[in-house]
């Protein structure tokens, strides 16, 4: 089990769809409050693995516009059976390179930039030379575990030189989950700073995507400007298919 799935709390099944998003709308309102931060500058990314595309649906119509996926051949089928909503598709799953050119068709940003063979596949072919550029963030392992997701802090301003060689990836910025070990403001707070030293290298790339359904306030707190949330939201996630 991953620290993105053991962070998800498990919710009251009997509790409506909307009132769950409004209950974490108004959460997110509150810590941007207590950090002095406009609301306008976070973005939710609702994470909908194991969701159907119906709960998709009824999220759009909720108002929802970024949805997040972690596995590339459901989201790949999701986004080509919702491709009316349009929404924003976010990869945040670990990416096999292999896959890196079919993520392209669908996914608008992939937040899950960790190795230079994943970021390579996404630079333009012979057979493919024009690619559509697509937003992609760095993601930073905050862990000493070597297994977990994320390229080890030391070497994120090579990756993210990496990527913005490619030519059709544009670097918006870093990406993590607080280790399960570490309270989670402390390791939002490294994160930040490594922020700090990728805007040094490309000062576009201005993004923070930190924090769940249990540290999302945490991370809002630290600078996050993307907030990747889940079962808060969707309700217990369904056993995987």
């Amino acid at each position: 089990m991953s620290d993105a799935d053991q962070r998800e709390p498990s919710l009251p099944s009997d509790t409506g769809l909307e009132a769950r998003l409004a209950s974490v709308r108004a959460g997110i309102a509150d810590a941007a409050r207590a950090a002095d931060r406009s609301v306008d500058e976070l973005t939710l990314v609702v994470v909908t693995k194991y969701h159907p595309a119906a709960l998709v649906r009824q999220l759009a119509a909720l108002g929802v516009t970024d949805v997040g996926e972690n596995r590339h051949q459901e989201a790949q089928a999701k986004a080509a059976e919702l491709e009316d909503l349009g929404l924003t598709w976010h990869f945040v799953g670990q990416l096999q390179s292999k896959k890196a050119r079919q993520a392209r068709r669908y996914a608008h940003v992939v937040q899950s930039l960790d190795r230079a063979s994943v970021v390579d596949a996404f630079a333009p072919t012979e057979t493919e030379p024009d690619p559509r550029v697509l937003d992609g963030f760095v993601q930073v392992n905050l862990t000493d575990d070597p297994g977990r997701g994320g390229v080890v802090p030391d070497d994120v301003d090579a990756l993210a030189e990496r990527v913005l060689a490619t030519g059709t990836l544009r670097l918006r910025g870093v990406m993590a989950v607080a280790p399960l070990d570490e309270e989670p403001r402390a390791a939002f707070a490294r994160l930040r700073a490594i922020s700090e030293r990728v805007r040094l290298i490309d000062p576009a790339a201005t993004d923070i995507s930190a924090g769940m359904s249990g540290d999302y306030a945490e991370a809002v707190a630290e600078g996050a400007t993307h907030l990747r949330i889940g079962s808060a939201i969707t309700g217990n996630r369904p056993a995987a298919p």
